[in-house]
């Protein structure tokens, strides 16, 4: 029986889940599926960097509000002390996915939507190295 995950854990697990789910459906947007849209896609991106930002403060057990904007949650980690290496414009780019992009038709596709999964991946990856 596995033993009972820590809150960053599960942040982290999730945001991978997250990542995953945004390149399946990536991939398959790209393919030609038009049940598919262009916000879900950069919804899950959105939840996958603001769960991994989460699951640094987590770790570090750093009181956070609940909020999404990435900017913010960013700029926490900052002043903590906490400096992850990433574009931070690019990030912010993905905001208003958080909320918006669930309910609503944005009508724009980022220009920088393979950048994005990188700097994702990248956090990914970076913060897998934090927590551990």
């Amino acid at each position: 029986m596995a033993g009972f995950l820590n809150q960053y854990e599960i942040f982290y697990n999730k945001a991978k889940a997250d990542l995953s789910a945004a390149n399946v459906l990536y991939a398959n947007l790209l393919a030609g599926n038009s049940d598919l849209d262009f916000e879900i896609i950069c919804f899950h991106l959105q939840q996958c960097a603001e769960k991994m930002m989460k699951a640094v403060l987590s770790k570090n057990q750093i009181y956070y509000p609940r909020i999404h904007d990435l900017e913010t949650i960013y700029n926490l980690l900052k002043e903590n002390g906490i400096v992850l290496d990433i574009d931070l414009n690019l990030l912010i780019a993905l905001n208003d996915y958080a909320v918006e992009g669930r309910y609503a038709v944005m009508n724009e596709e980022l220009d920088s939507i393979k950048e994005i999964f990188t700097l994702v991946t990248d956090m990914v990856w970076e913060v897998g190295k934090i927590i551990r």
